[in-house]
């Protein structure tokens, strides 16, 4: 059996120190052109359609990566991947504040994405089973519970910024954050990671696209389309059952609010429950504030975020936790990133398709979502756990 990693800094600090590296980097990258695009786009003279297109080239670049990055994390561990990322990110931050066209900021922009492939939750989830094994579950959980705090703190944030720095200032700051508060904050609390080098290729021949991969890829194909279609257009499916734009965009924010309200109580109450039934729990919460708000109409729009918010916290949870719980940790990067790499294709297609659905029907967009939503819960079952007991260590 495989010696562990002698651990030299106490998981509380990794785990803090992983969460703060994601607020910044989900705020810095994901988060970024919602309160930025409509300035860049008047100054560069591009239509918001051009400017949040580059939003979907930055997410298609993980897409086509992220086995690479995968199996370079398994060969050689995942510390230098993710000091790479703060690295990357700052150059395509700095590259966006410098455009002066379409073609700068699809560079820029594109940087960004290849940054977000190298240091967004799959990198940090990987270190964290090199480290803690079967035992990963809670600190997976705690560092998505942080990082979803990426837009309550990024958005206020970064239009802070903008008004004090302007919109490149904006960029310049976020890029000083990532090489002064990230790079040095990640080689500090990240212990030494080493990889399997030569044996990575044979632990990724054993995994396969057996009936339990394909199931989990359609689960968060699903619901990561789901997650970019309301993070898009969650206050104007609510404006079209009837709130006004003042009410819709205070409802949409409850969604952030249960998202990271599960993430604690996954962390907490939830985490003696087996990963599989709070996931099946999750499949159900977006269709249970669907129903409330095709049944009650604009009363039940807080519903309709709460729904989808406690859903998708759970999930983000699960995507990191279930591959370990089914199949152990070896070779989890490179099975958690095949598992993931559909999700990542179905998020860039999420926003468009959605948008049509909306202007034909809000109520029959309502219902499609719902109905995928279903299709997820169908593919918790015939899920086989491994018969091996998890160890979870409290974290000190």
């Amino acid at each position: 059996m495989e010696a562990r990693i002698p651990l030299q800094r106490p998981q509380a600090l990794v785990v803090g120190g992983f969460g703060l590296g994601q607020i910044a980097a989900f705020a810095s990258s994901f988060y970024l052109m919602g309160v930025l695009g409509d300035a860049v786009g008047r100054d560069l003279g591009l239509s918001p359609t051009f400017v949040f297109s580059m939003v979907s080239l930055s997410l298609a670049v993980p897409a086509f990566i992220a086995p690479r990055v995968a199996r370079r994390i398994d060969e050689r561990g995942g510390k230098q991947v993710l000091l790479a990322s703060h690295v990357v990110l700052a150059l395509g931050l700095t590259i966006v504040g410098f455009a002066r066209d379409g073609v700068g900021l699809a560079a820029g922009m594109a940087v960004i994405g290849f940054g977000q492939a190298l240091g967004l939750s799959p990198t940090p989830f990987a270190i964290l089973v090199s480290l803690y094994g079967e035992g990963a579950r809670r600190p997976i959980t705690a560092v998505a519970l942080i990082g979803g705090l990426g837009s309550v703190v990024g958005w206020p944030l970064t239009a802070w910024m903008a008004e004090q720095l302007g919109w490149r200032g904006a960029h310049f700051a976020w890029a000083a954050v990532q090489i002064l508060v990230c790079l040095p904050l990640t080689a500090w609390v990240c212990p030494p990671t080493p990889g399997h080098g030569p044996r990575t290729a044979a632990l990724h021949a054993d995994v396969r696209w057996d009936r339990p991969m394909i199931q989990l890829a359609i689960l968060f194909a699903c619901a990561w389309f789901i997650s970019t279609c309301m993070s898009a257009h969650l206050p104007r499916l609510l404006g079209a059952f009837g709130l006004t734009p003042q009410a819709a965009a205070a409802a949409a924010g409850l969604m952030g609010v249960a998202a990271v309200t599960v993430r604690f109580l996954e962390f907490t109450v939830l985490r003696r429950l087996p990963p599989l039934a709070t996931t099946r729990l999750a499949t159900l919460m977006h269709p249970s504030g669907a129903a409330a708000l095709l049944t009650l109409g604009a009363p039940a729009g807080a519903a309709m975020a709460l729904g989808q918010g406690a859903g998708n916290g759970m999930l983000t949870v699960a995507k990191g936790v279930l591959p370990l719980s089914l199949w152990g940790p070896q070779g989890y990067a490179w099975r958690s990133a095949l598992i993931g790499r559909p999700a990542l294709f179905a998020q860039i297609l999420g926003p468009a398709l959605f948008a049509l659905a909306l202007e034909r029907s809000a109520t029959l967009a309502v219902i499609g979502t719902s109905a995928l939503c279903l299709v997820m819960f169908a593919m918790t079952f015939g899920l086989d756990r491994r018969p091996r007991p998890v160890q979870e260590p409290a974290i000190a």
